[in-house]
């Protein structure tokens, strides 16, 4: 493609996200550069972020990170992201930026630089009481503010593409749905060192249900929770994410349901071994009332493992047909079908890893060079 000499990336998730956001930035960057050789990939960052989620982002020669050394304080920085960025733009001759989180930078219509922004999820519009208000109203601001920036808009879920164009008057023609990608390493092999070092490591039991992502009232855990006491004694349950203040809740429920051995909650866990702990589960619920998509459960499919989520949402566009899917307030429900899962586990799996290769990605990178193409 040589459409574009130079595209520009908002690079701000890149190098402070560990995941989630962060995630899907460098993984499309590592995506892209082989596949667009003759195009600079430049990576507009207000500071350099940490270095281990920088070196991430594979060694090319047509990516470089730019970042505003002439600015001082973090308030300065962050401004030049949403503001100062576009003169930089213009001097460096990018003619395309692509929002990766949702935003754009203010100008970048008047400069004449074609903007596309990848949407993750409008849970602030759909669901503001997950939120604290203050959020809730940021977020609106900046969705409606990108909005007459963009000339373009990728969203992650048909879910999130409905609810863009519920809550916005964008052209429905100029809204592609591109799905995720998940790191080809919970696809991959785990060695037995890997699996030995969780197990010890993070006192993992031998029986467990999983879920992973952050604890809060939103991902509505507390459901598995509930669940517990409907499956057999020796079942436990892992939840692996940062703690918001949601686990006082978490907390009181498993004290008074008697379960306090049974769960375990684990933070901080390094990229090299959370593979080897989804590997071990029996099954991942992913229980959540509302997401943009769920890369979790495309992470719990590649590793092996059967999936019960919530309905209501995208999820069923993440875990497919062969996933079995709940209300999300039912506990019962939930305990009913990880028993299911659990019986059927080599044919959900089977098919289920057959539906989550639209998401490998080569496949997701190719569909973005085609919105690139059409703008």
């Amino acid at each position: 493609m040589n459409k574009y000499a130079r595209i520009g990336y908002d690079a701000k998730r890149i190098v402070r996200n560990g995941t989630g956001l962060g995630s899907y930035g460098r993984t499309l960057i590592n995506d892209l550069a082989p596949l667009l050789p003759q195009t600079q990939l430049r990576l507009y960052a207000p500071d350099d972020g940490k270095a281990v989620l920088r070196e991430q982002v594979l060694p090319a020669e047509n990516v470089t990170f730019v970042y505003p050394s002439h600015l001082h304080l973090r308030l300065q920085r962050d401004l030049w992201r949403m503001h100062g960025v576009v003169k930089r733009l213009q001097q460096d001759g990018v003619s395309l930026y692509h929002g990766l989180s949702g935003e754009l930078p203010f100008g970048l219509k008047k400069a004449g630089i074609a903007g596309i922004v990848t949407v993750h999820d409008l849970i602030f519009l759909r669901h503001p009481e997950f939120y604290p208000a203050i959020d809730a109203f940021i977020y609106k601001l900046k969705f409606y503010q990108m909005l007459q920036e963009a000339t373009r808009i990728v969203a992650i879920s048909a879910c999130t593409r409905r609810d863009i164009l519920h809550y916005s008057n964008f052209p429905a023609d100029k809204i592609d749905l591109v799905y995720q990608s998940c790191d080809s390493y919970f696809s991959q092999p785990v060695g037995e060192d890997a699996l030995a070092e969780a197990r010890q490591r993070y006192q993992l039991p031998a029986r467990y249900l999983l879920n992973v992502g952050t604890v809060e009232v939103r991902k509505n855990i507390l459901l598995g929770i509930e669940a517990l006491p409907f499956l057999p004694q020796d079942m436990h349950l892992v939840v692996v994410g940062r703690k918001t203040s949601y686990q006082k809740k978490l907390d009181s429920a498993i004290q008074s349901l008697g379960i306090g051995d049974r769960v375990h909650f684990i933070q901080g866990i390094p990229n090299n071994l959370l593979p080897a702990i989804y590997r071990q589960a029996e099954a991942f619920i992913y229980p959540s009332r509302y997401e943009g998509f769920g890369i979790p459960i495309i992470e719990a499919i590649q590793s092996g493992l059967p999936v019960v989520a919530a309905k209501g949402s995208c999820l069923e566009e993440a875990g497919g047909p062969d996933s079995l899917y709940v209300d999300a307030d039912d506990a019962k429900g939930l305990a009913e079908a990880v028993e299911k899962a659990m019986q059927n586990r080599t044919e959900m799996v089977e098919k289920s890893r057959q539906y989550v290769k639209r998401f490998e990605n080569q496949n997701v990178a190719g569909q973005i060079i085609s919105c690139y193409e059409r703008i």
